[in-house]
């Protein structure tokens, strides 16, 4: 067989093995706006609508209590996985329109939270950063309207 007979599509889920799982849910719920699927309460995983997704399945974050079994016989860890830059996790990048970036930022100042702004000329990207309550570095990232390639050298 020389072909794979396949492509991707789409994102369908990204998965977090969480040291904090109600604080972690609160802050993908609160501050990023991501709803729930399931009963946040009372689950040791959480599903996170993201976004519409591909062919039927929804796009979603799930929040996982890091001590449990995952899907694909994932083991879980009595002890919390390591986070931030000793994560194997660089960052999550969320996407959203250009011109709501502004509103991240004006959300983020109304929160008191620390965030970083950064441009990607290569690719027309802008990205708003902060980091969840574990660590992770969070993106929520939109191209410029208009941009259609890096200038000419």
């Amino acid at each position: 067989m020389t072909q794979r007979g396949f492509k991707v599509r789409a994102l369908g889920e990204i998965a977090i093995r969480c040291v904090d799982l109600p604080a972690m849910t609160a802050f993908y719920r609160d501050v990023i706006g991501l709803e729930p699927l399931n009963d946040a309460d009372s689950s040791p995983i959480v599903f996170l609508r993201i976004a519409e997704g591909f062919g039927g399945h929804t796009t979603v974050l799930a929040l996982f209590r890091h001590d449990i079994e995952g899907a694909g016989r994932t083991s879980g860890k009595a002890t919390p996985p390591e986070t931030g830059p000793g994560s194997s996790l660089h960052h999550l990048a969320l996407t959203l329109p250009w011109g709501e970036q502004d509103a991240v930022i004006a959300w983020y100042e109304h929160l008191g939270r620390d965030y970083k702004v950064e441009y990607f000329d290569w690719v027309g990207w802008r990205g708003v950063f902060t980091f969840d309550p574990d660590g992770n570095s969070v993106e929520l990232v939109a191209k410029a309207p208009g941009w259609f390639g890096p200038p000419n050298a």
